[in-house]
């Protein structure tokens, strides 16, 4: 489905992310997970990329995509936007989907790669599905922690989600964990990883390495499901 439509929120996140919010056409349905592509015109020329949905499909009203501002061409055209401005929006796109086929997964994030998993959460949350869900979210400092709230929200709401944040660059005031996704840490905080499906979002190279890691940990490859997303 392929239709343009006026902006009608922008969301800050954090210093460098926003969420774009659209009104939701008649017809156009999609699975938690799956990705749009968003064409601007940017320095007198059509550009396209694509953005996970953070939005679930139980938000009827509108859709919403989640972009960190990098400084690049098309990010900026998509900062400098404002309520009312248009944008062509064609989609739904995407095989990294859930909507509880599974009785227990697991999802691991790093940094803008939360927008697919939020898109799962709240769809799990919003129906009480009785899927077992554990996030697993990667940033550097506490100030890149997008939708804390709305994860903490979730997990509050929810006796089936368990969030673990997890920060590399963390300040001293941080609880937390403080490293990298490792197979330490999913033994730790998922005992059970061997009976889950695993889903994996973020940078190409965090992609890899937890692709590479969850095949040293003997998890089968029909068990991943993976998207790697570029951060123009």
């Amino acid at each position: 489905m392929k239709f343009e439509k006026k902006m009608i929120d922008i969301i800050k996140r954090t210093y460098d992310v926003k969420s774009f919010r659209f009104h939701r056409p008649e017809g156009f349905d999609y699975k938690p997970g799956q990705y749009i592509l968003v064409s601007l015109t940017v320095e007198g020329n059509v550009m396209t990329k694509a953005f996970s949905l953070s939005s679930s499909p139980t938000e009827k009203d509108h859709i919403e995509f989640t972009k960190k501002l990098t400084g690049h061409p098309f990010s900026n055209a998509l900062d400098n936007m404002k309520i009312g401005d248009r944008a062509v929006i064609s989609g739904p796109f995407g095989k990294m989907t859930f909507e509880g086929e599974y009785a227990k997964i697991a999802l691991l994030s790093g940094g803008i790669g939360i927008t697919p998993m939020i898109s799962i959460c709240k769809y799990c949350t919003d129906l009480h599905l009785d899927a077992d869900i554990v996030l697993i979210y990667s940033n550097k400092t506490e100030n890149d922690l997008a939708f804390m709230k709305e994860l903490d929200e979730m997990m509050h709401n929810s006796n089936n989600l368990k969030i673990v944040y997890t920060l590399t660059r963390a300040s001293e005031s941080w609880t937390g964990c403080r490293e990298r996704i490792s197979e330490n840490m999913i033994v730790s905080e998922i005992p059970d990883y061997m009976e889950r499906r695993f889903y994996i979002c973020g940078a190409p190279d965090m992609v890899k390495s937890m692709e590479e890691m969850l095949t040293a940990m003997k998890i089968p490859k029909d068990m991943v499901k993976k998207e790697a997303l570029s951060g123009y």
